[in-house]
């Protein structure tokens, strides 16, 4: 009698699943034997401030017995349109959201009500939470943003089981993806950051951070870069670019084609830019005096030195151009305000009343966070802060690549933007501390000798220096809104630009892309929202506005400056070694 045939594919499927679990199980040994335990800590205070969420929500029972009655009537119709499709609507089936744009939550009506499902809840959860009532303002965002950050992650796209693009991908690679995606979640646990794109794609000085020039100058603070001209001539007046210290440089200098400071160059100017020191323990002491004295002030008397000219404009970044109008305000106190001919600010705030989201962050929890990093060494570790950032986004910025990287088990995507962005620096902890308190919390930089540095009492009404302000229009970090209140902390001539887009690709907008869009008007109201009603949109980059501005306070046509021929002589080629280091 012959034997029945064995059907070896179960055995094998089963073998190969056996194998992966077992994979799997060595990275995870592996690891954990290598490194030490991940802390568990509630440094935002999330416990505390749900906690008083919650109690206060209980004070109104009407309101939330009418939401729980809303929300279920909205739930029933749900389950009646996904038992018989067609018989009434979805109250949710037209909403849009890109993590679940993909076929696969549309194929299976299962997941579909999943989907749906999710998104009602969500909607109802966060409607509960802006209503409550008895907490004050702060408490109150604090609350909102935390329930955000709840909801987000508790979207059905990020788990394996309840994703239908993941389930289809495990079965297609036979759980591949998933070990894969394991070896990735390790590979970034060791690194201590989320990795978001291929970091082997680039490198500072090869291919992003290239635009010619030599480092003339450096201090324990800064690295000082002057660019090879590219034009027979040059603008007498140069212009000096202070990018933030909590990011490197290379922002406006990518690839060529993405580079601010390569096209600044190509427009006739001689352009130089700081690039500051990743903070370790020999900047322990530094403060807003240092970077004012140490870092701005000498910057800007090094190029008038250097160009024999006895004004340069000036760029602020972000931090950087609140500090820029410190600077300012230091120098008029001084009667030298002629030192900057001009003064032009990206996504700048010096009025921190409506700072946005990164306000949830400044209380005494926040605070007391920061203290704990910081209680071994001098330097807030720049991980933290970058976390902190993506945690404003955390859809796009964090749960996108849990999705992607960990579960669908994909390769990194090289992208120059987001290597940047992986490119985390230190900053110095007494410093960093101050800011927060005296600048975000206590908003002393508006007050009229709220701050004293370098022994000057600043007053920012006193700066009447023409400054050329620009805000993003989509800016999570730095909202338009309030940097447009520079506009009223500054007497003298202004203009404002509000740019498409955020606080990096509403900055770096080359013409060539012919992206986005800017909004500008002649007049500028007190209120942000006239100027919004009232302004001109025009399609496009807001650089040939900003040089079209800039040229006709740029004097006249001179021959072109030499890095390192006069006398400061070239220390190393651009882009030095400040911004290669990497922690």
């Amino acid at each position: 009698m012959a034997e029945t045939p064995v059907d070896v594919q179960p055995l094998e499927a089963f073998q190969k699943w056996t194998e992966l679990a077992g994979r799997g199980q060595q990275l995870m040994l592996e690891f954990w034997s290598k490194e030490p335990g991940l802390p568990v800590a509630d440094p935002l205070g999330v416990v505390a401030t749900w906690q008083r969420a919650v109690a206060a929500a209980m004070t109104d029972p009407q309101r939330l017995f009418e939401l729980q009655t809303r929300y279920m009537t909205d739930a029933m119709a749900l389950w009646q349109s996904f038992l018989t499709p067609g018989s009434v609507a979805s109250p949710v089936g037209a909403v849009k959201d890109k993590r679940f744009a993909g076929e696969a939550w549309q194929e299976a009506p299962a997941f579909d009500f999943l989907r749906q499902s999710y998104l009602l809840t969500s909607s109802y959860v966060m409607e509960a939470t802006q209503g409550i009532e008895g907490l004050d303002e702060h408490e109150k965002a604090k609350a909102q943003f935390l329930v955000k950050q709840f909801v987000d992650a508790m979207s059905p796209s990020n788990f394996a089981l309840t994703n239908p693009e993941v389930l289809k991908k495990t079965a297609e690679t036979g759980g591949s993806n998933l070990l894969k995606g394991l070896e990735h979640l390790l590979e970034d646990l060791k690194a201590g950051r989320m990795k978001m794109t291929d970091e082997n794609a680039f490198e500072v000085g090869r291919n992003v951070a290239i635009t010619p020039g030599k480092v003339v100058f450096e201090n324990r603070l800064f690295q000082l870069i002057q660019y090879s001209p590219t034009t027979d001539t040059v603008y007498e007046i140069p212009l000096l670019i202070f990018p933030p210290w909590i990011n490197k440089f290379y922002i406006l200098d990518l690839t060529a084609e993405k580079s601010f400071i390569r096209w600044a160059v190509e427009q006739g100017l001689t352009v130089f830019v700081t690039s500051w020191k990743s903070a370790d323990a020999t900047l322990a002491d530094a403060t807003l005096d240092t970077y004012v004295g140490e870092g701005q002030l000498t910057a800007l008397d090094i190029v008038l030195e250097i160009c024999g000219t006895a004004s340069a404009h000036t760029i602020g970044y972000c931090v950087a151009g609140t500090t820029l109008a410190a600077t300012l305000a230091v120098l008029a106190a001084r009667g030298e305000a002629d030192k900057v001919r001009s003064a032009t600010f990206f996504t700048a705030q010096v009025d921190m009343s409506e700072c946005g989201e990164l306000a949830v962050f400044i209380d005494d929890a926040g605070l007391e966070a920061v203290e704990r990093l910081t209680a071994e060494k001098p330097w807030l570790d720049g991980r933290n802060m970058a976390m902190t950032f993506n945690l404003l986004r955390s859809n796009d910025l964090i749960w996108n690549y849990v999705v992607n990287n960990y579960m669908m088990g994909k390769d990194y995507f090289p992208f120059d933007l987001l290597y940047w962005n992986s490119d985390a620096t230190n900053v110095p902890a007494k410093w960093h501390m101050s800011y927060l308190k005296d600048i975000y919390r206590d908003n002393l930089l508006v007050k009229p000798g709220g701050i004293t540095v370098l022994g000057v009492p600043i007053d920012l009404t006193k700066v009447a220096t023409p400054s050329y302000i620009q805000g993003g229009k989509e800016d999570h970090i730095a909202p338009a809104r309030s940097a447009y209140k520079l506009t009223s902390n500054f007497t003298g001539e202004k203009r404002f630009v509000l740019a498409g887009s955020g606080h990096i690709a509403g900055v770096v907008n080359p013409p060539s892309q012919n992206k986005y869009q800017y909004w500008t008007s002649d007049t500028l109201p007190e209120r942000f929202d006239d100027f919004v009603a009232g302004a001109k949109e025009t399609k496009g980059s807001w650089w040939p506005d900003w040089i079209a501005w800039l040229a006709p306070r740029s004097g006249e046509r001179v021959k072109p400056r030499v890095p390192g021929k006069g006398k400061y002589k070239a220390i190393e080629d651009a882009p030095g070694r400040y911004v290669k280091e990497r922690i």
